[in-house]
């Protein structure tokens, strides 16, 4: 990763208000980058977002992808070099109640950047940030490549499988193309349960826990056995900054779909994940299982990362007790009282100290 890179570049963020929007805002603008965050409001209270001030120092833009004509106008005025493209329906259960929603959202909304990617002049790098949840999953032990089937049994896995077809069918119909009049270069990318502060969605184990520590109540399991590629958010965004710098240099092979998960070893079960952070957490940190019906969520899901490894040298810099204790930290501080926006920063630097040692 090289820092300087990102000095004076625009980018379109789309997704900004969201827990790794915010994350990704404040790291690119310690950067250098001109960021132009579009997204709708916090989807939470309390948000990073707000609690950290995001919107202070970047173009900050209330808009929905689904509205075509409106992204148009914000890249039409802000013409900016690279877009990375993270405004979604993100949460699985939501999908089931609220499918309509989580297809326009994520189905469309992709189709609508690509659309205004292809008619730019002055975007030259494209990331679309999907998830691991857009395999077809086997519930295999071992971990996922970019080539094996796309599939998802709910609508926000399925959602996110038709969000990588339609990232492909733009780079083939468009922007690979021998005739192609843009210079964009497409890629999309694949990542797993990304942990860490100022993460307060529903239906996500690590806020769900913190806010049961908070309140000095048990934390219900739903999925005691689920395996997931746990990672600290920074890990991915770190494989995103540096996939889009080897993606403006425009050399072959990088416009393609990307794994960025976690170490073979880091994915884990959930409720070796919560005893982890009571251990953490202290004082009255319990936890039971919900024995009630639960919605489908897979088993076993995990990424083999083998490509980003070999062809961008990335890697996790962060073990999972590693990012376990950096969150548990980051939420203890902001219990203190402590200011978001300068905790938030600190772990920032710290990871990148990391990155580029």
């Amino acid at each position: 990763m090289n820092p300087g890179f990102w000095a004076d570049k625009v980018v379109l963020l789309t997704g900004h208000t969201g827990f790794k929007g915010a994350w990704l805002s404040i790291w690119l603008k310690k950067l250098g980058a001109k960021v132009v965050g579009y997204s709708l409001q916090p989807q939470t209270t309390p948000s990073l977002f707000m609690l950290a001030q995001v919107a202070d120092g970047i173009e900050s833009i209330e808009g929905d992808v689904r509205n075509l004509d409106n992204l148009r106008a914000v890249v039409s005025r802000h013409r900016p070099d690279i877009v990375i493209h993270m405004a979604a329906q993100a949460l699985v259960r939501y999908s089931y109640h609220h499918p309509v929603e989580t297809y326009a959202t994520n189905v469309m909304g992709s189709v609508h950047v690509m659309e205004v990617a292809r008619e730019s002049d002055s975007i030259r790098a494209v990331l679309n940030v999907t998830s691991d949840k857009c395999y077809e999953n086997r519930e295999w032990v071992w971990g996922y490549r970019e080539g094996e089937p796309l599939g998802g049994h709910d609508p926000y896995s399925s959602s996110k499988a038709c969000a990588e077809l339609i990232t492909a069918a733009y780079r083939k119909s468009y922007f690979a193309a021998p005739d192609a009049s843009v210079g964009a270069v497409v890629a999309s990318a694949r990542a797993g349960n990304v942990i860490g502060g100022g993460d307060w969605a529903e239906d996500r184990l690590i806020p769900d826990v913190v806010r049961s520590f908070l309140n000095e109540q048990p934390v219900l399991i739903r999925y005691p056995k689920a395996v997931r590629p746990w990672q600290h958010v920074l890990e991915p965004l770190s494989g995103y900054l540096l996939l889009i710098e080897r993606m403006w240099d425009r050399k072959d092979g990088f416009d393609q779909a990307w794994n960025f998960g976690s170490s073979a070893n880091d994915a884990r079960p959930v409720q070796s994940i919560v005893e982890r952070m009571i251990d953490l957490w202290g004082g009255k940190a319990s936890m039971k299982l919900d024995a009630s019906a639960q919605l489908h969520e897979a088993g076993m899901l995990s990424l083999d990362c083998s490509k980003a490894r070999t062809l961008l040298c990335w890697k996790p810099r962060l073990s999972l007790d590693n990012a376990l204790e950096w969150t548990i930290e980051w939420y203890k501080a902001h219990q203190r009282g402590s200011d978001v926006r300068r905790l938030t920063e600190d772990q920032i630097d710290r990871y990148q100290r990391l990155v580029i040692e």
